[in-house]
């Protein structure tokens, strides 16, 4: 074999290589064709996306208005291979911080990582304020006192919470442990809507009120 065709066959593997590589390193998007009853969470199981990650795709999209025909963009997974010399340093450990906490009624201390100053409204389980869903959550869950609607993009859906400084006969007094498991249209930035037993007038007499919020671990 001469030098000449040893130089290009040499040349065309490589490129070959390099193709395989750039192909492979990231899983090609595809697209979900929005049907009736479609929800983020059940379009995240169905193709194994994390939920965060597909609303943050998809984030022109309002959660509980999903159109149906429209399509909805599915986020493939990245695969990054780092060779040894692009490999990253390991950066040295440095002390952890004190663990911030916050005591619960009873004395229970739990640890948080962000606390926040957010509006709060009350709801029930009427069919008037659940509309074709029904008492059920995002999740599909029965509403139960410790269910909180948010803004996904604000405090991520799943999150646990402890809740405290709202005034409401039928919350536990002096807060609550909750769980980010629910959506609203009116829910949007700094704003938070908490399950209430009882019926519809009795949950207007909540009104706004200034609550804090904290993101447990």
């Amino acid at each position: 074999m001469n030098k000449w065709m040893l130089t290009t066959l040499t040349t065309v593997a490589l490129t070959c290589a390099t193709t395989l590589f750039a192909g492979n390193a990231q899983a090609a998007e595809q697209t979900h064709k929005i049907e009736p009853n479609d929800t983020f969470w059940q379009i995240s199981l169905q193709y194994k996306v994390p939920l965060k990650k597909l609303m943050s795709a998809n984030d022109t999209m309002v959660a509980d208005q999903l159109q149906i025909g429209s399509e909805m963009v599915i986020p493939g997974q990245d695969i990054v291979a780092l060779s040894k010399e692009s490999a990253p340093v390991p950066a040295q450990k440095e002390a952890a911080p004190a663990a911030m906490t916050v005591t619960a009624p009873g004395g229970t201390k739990h640890i948080y990582k962000k606390e926040l100053q957010v509006k709060a409204t009350a709801y029930t389980a009427a069919a008037s304020e659940n509309g074709k869903w029904g008492a059920v959550d995002y999740f599909g869950n029965n509403l139960k006192v410790g269910t909180i609607a948010v803004d996904p993009k604000m405090i991520p859906l799943g999150t646990k919470l402890f809740v405290k400084g709202y005034s409401y006969n039928g919350l536990p007094a002096g807060g609550m442990i909750a769980t980010a498991t629910d959506i609203g249209g009116s829910i949007k930035g700094n704003r938070i809507d908490i399950f209430v037993p009882g019926t519809t007038q009795q949950a207007k007499k909540f009104g706004f009120q200034d609550v804090t919020v904290y993101i447990l671990q």
